[in-house]
């Protein structure tokens, strides 16, 4: 890999992105820990035998996940009268909703779904589903987080505005203070802004955060109109024709809660945290002080990686470590992926974070919003 951020990027257009924000943002060269880690992860899968791509536990959990959604959908507003079983459905078609997130969205947008890339933009167009947009998430998350982990200023995923602080890098306010406690509920509200608000003001403003993005044009923004269609046909349009307006927004709101809640969690468990790494370039060179691949791992933590149900039900996210170093291979392979990953970085002295358990990470997570709302997070 390039020592440049440049050679992160898939196209052209994401070139200009990340130029526009002036000199481009440069790594250490030395990527002798990243070229022995992928001779070990190819000699790996060639003893094995098993696949990186097109794995047939990906799409049987397809079925599964997208086929529980249907069956919860269809439940919800066409069979349910009564309040207490309705509560209970619209929470579960959030949770269902996030984890097509984890699962397969994610893995399709890195290109880890399957080595036909029509399969991959397809199984990837499932956030437009579920009411995002797979334009978007391409830019913040693939794009922008990926390239720039827990870079203050470059990565929009630790960026929640005058809200939250993040990194000791950002601005403090005083009321800041309270955010370990008041940023847990306001997470649910994180599915809500991000169908309803901020993908059109995202495109429309051609930003996400003050990182530039291009309009899109042709499919692209054929895809990102009908996504939002279909979703809000979904979500709004035809439950109202069986039900009051009313009733379909409160229940439209319990899921996007249990949605938001989902998906905020787990994304700070992985970078949010004690464990991990805030770094900043020289003021004089704009250069990193590591590689791309050892920044990965240093801004970086796992949690809960001997849990199989957590593993399977959170598409391998709490494989974070493997899933930055190698975002183009399923998540299936993860758990028996882990040790070559793991001693790999022992043995080029890069120190390899993880939580045992996910109760753990989200201790380290409320302490770390703590730590950062007070004025001696500055240190």
């Amino acid at each position: 890999m390039s020592g440049t951020v440049k050679s992160r990027v898939h196209a052209t257009r994401g070139k200009e992105a990340i130029a526009d924000q002036g000199s481009v943002l440069k790594f250490d060269k030395n990527n002798d820990f990243q070229h022995e880690l992928k001779r070990r992860v190819d000699e790996f899968f060639e003893t094995t035998g098993l696949r990186q791509r097109d794995c047939w536990q990906m799409y049987l959990k397809s079925g599964i996940l997208l086929g529980g959604m249907g069956l919860l959908y269809v439940l919800l507003v066409f069979y349910t009268a009564t309040w207490w079983v309705a509560v209970p459905l619209a929470l579960a078609l959030g949770f269902v909703m996030a984890l097509i997130g984890f699962n397969i969205q994610h893995d399709a947008g890195h290109q880890a779904y399957s080595d036909y890339g029509w399969v991959n933009k397809l199984m990837s167009m499932t956030i437009d589903l579920i009411g995002g947009s797979s334009y978007v998430w391409h830019w913040r998350h693939a794009v922008f987080h990926h390239t720039f982990v827990n870079i203050t200023d470059h990565d929009t995923d630790v960026d929640l505005g005058f809200l939250g602080r993040l990194t000791p890098h950002q601005k403090h306010y005083a009321f800041h203070r309270w955010q370990h406690l008041y940023l847990w509920p306001l997470y649910g509200l994180m599915a809500i802004k991000w169908q309803l608000v901020n993908d059109f003001w995202d495109v429309g403003r051609c930003k996400i955060a003050e990182r530039r993005i291009p309009f899109p044009r042709g499919w692209d923004l054929v895809i990102f109109l009908g996504g939002k269609a279909l979703f809000l046909t979904l979500a709004f349009v035809i439950p109202m024709l069986f039900h009051t307006w009313w009733v379909v927004l409160l229940y439209y709101g319990l899921a996007a809660l249990a949605m938001g809640v989902t998906l905020s969690i787990v994304f700070q468990l992985a970078h949010a945290v004690e464990e991990a790494e805030f770094p900043m370039p020289a003021a004089d060179t704009g250069r990193m002080e590591n590689s791309w691949a050892v920044h990965q791992v240093q801004t970086t933590v796992n949690f809960a990686r001997n849990n199989p149900v957590v593993s399977w039900l959170l598409g391998g996210l709490n494989f974070q470590i493997e899933h930055h170093l190698l975002p183009r291979i399923c998540h299936v392979n993860y758990p028996i992926l882990a040790p070559v990953v793991e001693q790999t970085c022992r043995d080029f002295g890069v120190v390899y974070h993880e939580h045992r358990s996910l109760l753990a990470g989200l201790r380290s997570h409320y302490r770390w919003l703590r730590r950062m709302g007070t004025v001696e997070g500055y240190a």
